[in-house]
């Protein structure tokens, strides 16, 4: 619907699933909005999920990161549900430390232990 609608509508997919993001990609193509359209961005928690939104930006797509701001007792809640809710996290948490590790390997990058 909303991509039927951005004249109207715009649209802000915040996700940490690869293949979300992937399936918004595709529907962007087929609806042939382009990758740097005003109207739809990408947005992902600070820190989490790294390699989807590099490699978003890297494709000129709108990526934000966005930080929860507030006393612990208040921004705590709101990480551990979203942690919660978003079990597709847990599948990629392997994935992104070998990717973690992968580019220490490449930067020459010694452990600090």
């Amino acid at each position: 619907y909303i991509t039927n609608n951005l004249e109207k509508i715009s649209l802000f997919a915040g996700t940490h699933n690869e293949q979300s993001s992937y399936l918004l990609m595709d529907l962007m193509e087929e609806k042939k909005i382009k990758n740097n359209d005003d109207r739809v961005w990408f947005g992902q928690l600070y820190g989490m999920s790294d390699n989807i939104s590099f490699n978003l930006a890297n494709e000129k797509y709108n990526v934000t990161k966005y930080l929860p701001f507030g006393p612990v007792k208040d921004v705590m809640p709101y990480l551990i549900r979203r942690a919660e809710e978003n079990t597709s996290v847990a599948g990629q948490t392997n994935r992104e430390l070998n990717l973690i590790k992968t580019e220490r390997k490449r930067r020459k990058i010694q452990n600090s232990n």
